[in-house]
């Protein structure tokens, strides 16, 4: 029971994690420092995609649901469980590319965004 509250708490960090890569940039309108935190996250997560690499939550998800007794997945995090609400068919290069593409297109409006703001402030 306990690896399996593991294996679930690492699928929401990782899910957290996601959303923050994604998103996080406009956190930047409300905390000035998050930058310092989202531009790392984002660059990891662009070149996770980039790379055709496996983010390392994936394998420890993975080890902790077979500790569990429950069957561990193949790919990864996004083909396991995004990729299947967004697309029927399996992860590609191609779909890894456009992932990251909209993790850059939207952390960059977000950025201009938060900059457009503050300078208007001045």
């Amino acid at each position: 029971m306990l690896f399996r509250l593991a294996a679930d708490a690492v699928l929401l960090l990782h899910l957290g994690f996601i959303v923050f890569v994604l998103l996080g940039g406009l956190l930047a309108l409300r905390w000035r420092r998050v930058p310092l935190l989202h531009l790392p996250a984002a660059a990891w997560g662009v070149y996770i995609e980039l790379s055709g690499g496996l983010c390392p939550l994936t394998p420890l998800e993975n080890r902790l649901r077979v500790l569990a007794g429950q069957v561990g997945f193949e790919g990864g995090f996004i083909e396991h469980y995004l990729l299947p609400l967004i697309y029927p068919a399996g992860l590609t290069r191609d779909t890894q590319f456009v992932l990251a593409g909209v993790v850059v297109i939207v952390n960059l409006l977000a950025y201009g965004f938060v900059l457009r703001r503050r300078c208007m402030r001045r």
